[in-house]
């Protein structure tokens, strides 16, 4: 099998990869039955050479190779017809922005594979970028809350070489007493967070001594869902049921505002879901939340001041509760500073690359070219090479013709 590294076509560029350097090298050693091939790319955090100098064979086209690889969506002038590709296409919830690309992958009879739908029979996913987007993101937040109250200054991530020089800059923050932080979400996002907040002088608490305790320390609570949604009816809170019809409940984190500096959230959230955060809760003369870092970024739904998303290249905009609309100048007294950057794993494109190539060698690489007991490929193909819809994808039918 031949496998090959597309170069990322995006604007604005991705300089993250499928597979790093040294990570190919290992492939061609363990699998000698698969050759790698990279495109060549002078915008990649790996550069060319660093590809040469670990024997990997550099390429100005792809159309040699079984399976195409990379990370964000493949721009549709980049698609060769009758291949196989495995990348983010964000399709799979009928995204209207994507929809030529779906529709231009049936026509060219293309495989796709998408990264986000790779899960194992528990129907757990088993690769992505989440992990970064938390360690990033809640970097990201306790940056903000630092330039927000003029307490300290931390070099922006995407300005840092790497995780451990991001690690000696949270030495820099310093937290008043009597700050206080909620995080929701777990899974690889939530987990990513945790290892910052690890590493801060601020200690976790459960959810009910948070509402109910005064400390003289920083503390944070992470918030099972149960915390902070509840049954319409007044009935028990049942996960299962929560996830299946979460038309059902209502929101409950309302009683955190009070207590709340900064709120952190990590979570996949249902567009049938009740809202987490209204306007009317960010108005009320109750609410102390003054730092939203919104890694979840849901665009102004379940988090009201999520007005948009923001760039890496200015990571922070204001919300003004009274009116409901952004601030430019996020530093004045009663407005929230949201950070919402939609892309932060880029900020640390090394690593990043890295954690996610591993998960792949480890998680998909085995399926890709030997036995997959569990159709962990098949179950991620959205098209076949005979143009068609893959069975379990046929209801995006009517999105591709442009029904819906």
């Amino acid at each position: 099998m031949n496998i090959g590294i597309i170069r990322e076509g995006k604007v604005p560029p991705d300089f993250r990869v499928a597979l790093t350097p040294k990570q190919c090298k290992h492939i061609q050693e363990t699998y000698p039955e698969v050759r790698i091939s990279v495109q060549k790319s002078d915008i990649r955090t790996y550069s060319d050479e660093e590809y040469a100098n670990e024997g990997i064979e550099l390429v100005d086209t792809l159309d040699h190779c079984d399976l195409i690889i990379g990370v964000k969506e493949v721009n549709l002038e980049d698609l060769i017809a009758n291949k196989s590709y495995m990348f983010f296409s964000h399709t799979f919830k009928k995204q209207s922005y994507n929809r030529t690309l779906l529709q231009d992958i049936l026509k060219k009879k293309i495989k796709l594979i998408d990264y986000e739908v790779i899960k194992n029979k528990k129907n757990v996913r088993l690769i992505g970028f989440g992990r970064y987007a938390g360690i990033v993101g809640c970097y990201n937040g306790f940056r903000t809350y630092g330039l927000k109250h003029s307490l300290f200054v931390l070099k922006p991530a995407n300005q840092c070489a790497d995780r451990k020089e991001v690690e000696r800059e949270l030495k820099k923050v310093k937290l008043p007493n009597d700050f206080r932080l909620v995080l929701t979400g777990f899974g690889r996002v939530g987990h990513g967070a945790r290892e910052i907040t690890s590493l801060l002088p601020i200690r976790e608490v459960k959810s009910d001594e948070y509402l109910n305790t005064s400390y003289d320390e920083p503390v944070f609570t992470h918030l099972e869902v149960e915390d902070y949604f509840e049954k319409s009816d007044g009935g028990e809170f049942i996960r299962k049921e929560f996830y299946n019809q979460p038309e059902l409940f209502k929101q409950g984190f309302q009683k955190y505002i009070p207590y709340t500096d900064m709120y952190i959230p990590c979570h996949y959230w249902n567009s049938n879901s009740p809202k987490i955060i209204t306007k009317d809760d960010l108005a009320s003369a109750k609410n102390r939340i003054s730092v939203i870092a919104d890694i979840s970024c849901d665009i102004a739904d379940p988090i009201a001041s999520t007005l948009r998303p923001s760039k890496v290249a200015n990571p922070i905009y204001g919300y003004n509760p009274v009116n409901s609309e952004e601030e430019s100048d996020y530093r004045k007294k009663g407005i929230i500073a949201v950070m919402a950057v939609d892309n932060l794993p880029c900020e640390l494109p090394k690593d990043a690359s890295e954690d996610f190539g591993n998960e792949l060698i480890k998680h998909v690489l085995p399926a890709l070219i030997g036995d997959d007991p569990d159709r962990i490929i098949e179950r991620a193909s959205q098209t076949n090479l005979d143009g068609e819809l893959m069975p379990a994808f046929s209801y995006l039918k009517d999105y591709v013709e442009g029904k819906e």
